[in-house]
Order: structure tokens, then sequence, then C-alpha cells
């Protein structure tokens, strides 16, 4: 047992379903088990804090830190992995780019709080109390993390040497990684863990699309039923399989749905969320005259951040909304 390498699993800002992709690879996780001692995974057995602390540094071959940066705990103990581990892995969408709750970066932490604690339709707070870090109740003194203004993807808190795409990673990229670093042919520090393609590449529906791709309407995905064997942007539908990277099996496309862009830009793309502008100006077939009829069109996009920046917004070039 203490010939094998230590290795620590650790949730910050994420919804939980990257613990459910590390169990996802099934029988394999025995092949893991066997392979190395798991020092840290507060989610699944009883870890403590100390037992991190309690660690010289660079004890851990490999932490891998799911979902974004959204509390002074949450960096805190990203930051004492980092001191105590040789690699940091980003593992899932929401670690290696901010994710979905990095949209909450379009609100600020006031409007947040105004929110949930006392505008939401199941909010019942008649005294209108908002959390606050430091409490005293019967003599008990309460300290709760701080809630920072904006979501950080983990790389704006710390180096991070690699990164594991996906919401949720599929089983192939986590077991592909976990052999990697256990036979010791992990690539280049900085690398994204999945091929450096795009999505339409790989896509099974790459066949029905044209030569030369043209649209004059977006839709919405509940408004008509989508030919499931028909590439989605052809018929209208805002896929970014365009301006995301392979690698996650197709997963949507093969469940009739367009890609969400859950694997982030390519290694060369400035910023994901211009790189799907860029090839929705390619496409949308309208001259300089019908400018009313494209912001028509356009408009079919309610939600343009939420969409193009779903998983990408905290680190793209916007990061946020700005305030001024």
């Amino acid at each position: 047992m203490a010939d094998k390498p230590w290795v620590a699993f650790y949730w910050c800002a994420s919804c939980g379903g990257c613990e459910e992709a590390v169990v996802d690879i099934a029988e394999k996780i025995l092949d893991v088990v066997e392979a190395v001692n798991i020092g840290f995974w507060p989610v699944a057995l009883d870890f403590k804090r100390e037992d991190v602390e309690s660690r010289p540094d660079g004890f851990f071959v490999a932490s891998f830190v799911n979902g974004a940066v959204r509390t002074s705990e949450q960096e805190e103990m990203v930051k004492l992995l980092r001191k105590k581990s040789r690699l940091i892995f980003a593992f899932g969408s929401c670690s290696h780019l901010g994710g979905i709750p990095g949209l909450a970066n379009l609100y600020s932490r006031e409007e947040i709080f105004d929110y949930v604690y006392r505008k939401s339709p199941s909010t019942e707070n008649p005294g209108e109390t908002l959390p606050a870090e430091n409490s005293r109740e019967n003599g008990n003194e309460l300290h709760l993390p701080e809630f920072y203004d904006r979501v950080y993807s983990l790389d704006q808190v710390i180096p991070v040497d690699y990164y594991i795409p996906g919401c949720a990673p599929p089983p192939d990229i986590v077991m592909n990684a976990l052999e990697a670093l256990l036979e010791g042919k992990l690539p280049d520090k900085g690398a994204v863990l999945s091929p450096n393609k795009a999505l339409c590449s790989t896509c099974p529906l790459n066949e029905t699309k044209p030569e030369k791709l043209l649209i004059r309407e977006l839709k919405r995905p509940h408004e008509f039923q989508a030919d499931p064997e028909k590439c989605f942007l052809t018929q209208g539908l805002l896929c970014m399989g365009p301006a995301t990277r392979t690698g996650c099996g197709e997963r949507c496309i093969r469940a009739g749905m367009p890609c969400r862009g859950c694997f982030g830009p390519l290694d060369n793309a400035l910023d994901q969320g211009l790189s799907m502008l860029s090839a929705l100006a390619s496409i949308l077939d309208f001259t300089p005259q019908e400018k009313e009829e494209l912001e028509r069109v356009l408009g079919a996009c309610p939600d343009p951040a939420g969409t193009l920046y779903r998983f990408s917004l905290p680190s793209s070039i916007l990061k946020g909304k700005r305030r001024l």
C-alpha cells in the first residue's frame, strides 16, 4: 500500500455530475483502486481538511478538482491541494472553463442574494435575512465562507497542469487520463486531454451537411421536431459543434440534440463564443439590405450569452457582465 501513489479528489462549485463520472468508469474503478491510494475524497469517504494539511508538500501524485471556484473555502482548499500535489487536473467543464455556474457572472452577488433570499417564488423570508459571514446565536459564533462576486475557472485561482473536459467527462476520457498518469504517458503540461479537433469533424451527421451551408432561420429545440439524422445547423438549430472540441462521443448529437459546447474551445481559439459567432456569420444567408429580417432571425436566440458561453463565460474574453 505504501508503494502506491496517492491521489485526491475535490468538489468545488458544480452539480456533482463529475463525482458520478468517476463512478461511471464502472468495474474499471477497481483497477484504479488497485493502482493508487485515495488520500482525499470527501464526497465519497470520511476525509477532513486536516488529512490534506498533515501531508508533506507534493505528497499526492495528482489531485482531480471539479467545479468552479466561488467561495473563499473553495479557494483555500484548491490552493492547499496545489501545494500538496505534484499535478493538478481540472476535472470537467466547471473547473476547466467556469461551467454553467459561471453564468452567474452575468449578475452581481447582491443581485443573486436579492433574488434567492427575497424575490424567488419559493422564498419565504419575512425578515429578509441574508447570509452573513460572521454571526452569533445563543452565544455561539458561526463563520461561513465568503461568497465571491464572481465565479472563477480553476486556472484563474491556481496553476493547472492538465484539463479533462466535459459536462460530465465521459468514462473513456476519464480512464484514458488515469492510465496516462499511471503509465507516465501524459502530454506536455497545459494540455486538454481530448482531441484538438472540432466536434463537426467527428459528428455522425457531418455527411448530411451540404458543401456550402447557408440558413435563413434559427429555431429552438422545443419549437419543432428536428430530424435526428440530419445536421442540426442545416435545420436552423444552433449547434455549438463548429466551436467545440471533440472527444465526447457526440453524446448529445446521438441523443437527438445539438451540441451545447461543454468540451470547450479548440487550442487555437481565442474565445469559444466568438468562434461560434464567426461560424454563424458565415452561414446566415442575408444581404446587407435585409438587416431587419436578420435582426428578426437573431431574435430567435433570446439568450445569446447563455447559449454561446454556456460553459465558458468565466474563461472567455468577456468573463462576465461589465459593471461600471
